[in-house]
């Protein structure tokens, strides 16, 4: 974790030496080719010196007990039938891009299809460091606007989906979930196959009957280990549960609670009329829907984080 923390420190540190080295260079120049030639050189230098800054600024943000953490994503699509389940499998690319994009590992626990088409709902696990920390500015009901590809008619639709965001928990964090509150259910995987989801038959779904909390997973083989991550994923989700309830703020989405909505949302996709991606708590607009779609999602974290509205206690 220090290495993490002071990485970035380090690597401006560097930048910054050979940028002054080249700085040297260019003075001892004799002709004016040459130093136009390691001019260049240096500008290169500073767009990369105020690239790492800027991630510096951004992992300095950072401070919630839990934004070093692996984060959990999971996905429902909200009411609209076969239009909302293929806006709930476009997010979950855009996250799988932007996970990829950020050198985070994506792995999906659990895929359960449409009836037609995309997914009703999906669990992802987003691993590296402080993935939680910048991934818990997307929890919410996500709003598409666009003309749908499934009207024969070309009729505009507007299409909900939620995200929750968890955090992996470990050993140093006390929760528990005594068996006598589980119902344990296995069934056959059955997700798109390819690269979604690895075909099973041993599945593995839970219940957490005191909160109605409900996890699965289907990523392995074996059933023992689906278990395992299935757990592990409804222990991260008990512990959210349970802040929240210390908090009393009860905004945050599990499993199908909450309305996917009008009213709900926290961020909007408008692909027509016109083009425009626009978050709601802080007023962030990107005209670039396709390039917001395809993981460029760093314009609203940095402002969300930037709010202050999602920073936990550190006490």
């Amino acid at each position: 974790m220090l290495r993490d923390i002071l990485g970035p420190l380090d690597r401006i540190q560097t930048l910054l030496d050979d940028a002054l080295d080249l700085h040297e260079i260019a003075e001892m120049e004799e002709t004016e080719s040459d130093r136009n030639a390691a001019a260049a050189e240096i500008a290169v230098q500073v767009d990369r010196i105020e690239e790492e800054m800027k991630k510096a600024e951004l992992q300095a943000m950072l401070s919630g007990t839990l934004d070093y953490h692996n984060a959990y994503l999971t996905l429902h699509a909200g009411a609209g039938g076969t239009e909302s389940c293929d806006w709930a499998e476009m997010l979950l690319r855009m996250y799988r891009r932007y996970a990829e994009k950020h050198g985070f590992k994506a792995d999906v626990l659990y895929l359960q299809p449409g009836d037609e088409a995309g997914i009703k709902s999906a669990s992802l696990m987003v691993s590296g460091p402080y993935a939680y920390g910048y991934l818990r500015a997307e929890r919410g009901v996500h709003r598409l606007v666009r003309i749908s590809p499934f009207d024969s008619n070309q009729r505009r639709h507007t299409s909900f989906a939620a995200l929750d965001v968890v955090a992996e928990v470990d050993d140093d964090i006390d929760v528990q979930a005594e068996e006598k509150d589980l119902r344990v259910d296995t069934f056959r995987s059955s997700g798109a196959g390819g690269q979604h989801v690895n075909t099973t038959d041993s599945a593995v779904r839970i219940t957490h009957l005191p909160t109605g909390i409900v996890v699965a997973c289907q990523a392995e083989r074996s059933q023992h280990k689906n278990r395992a991550k299935a757990m592990k994923l409804l222990l991260a989700k008990l512990y959210e549960w349970e802040e929240d309830q210390k908090r009393k703020e009860m905004e945050k989405f599990y499993g199908e609670k909450g309305d996917i909505a009008w009213g709900r949302q926290i961020r909007s996709y408008v692909m027509q009329p016109y083009t425009m991606v626009k978050d709601h708590r802080t007023d962030v607009q990107v005209g670039n829907v396709e390039a917001v779609l395809d993981g460029e999602l760093d314009p609203f974290i940095k402002a969300y984080l930037k709010k202050g509205s999602g920073h936990e206690s550190t006490e």
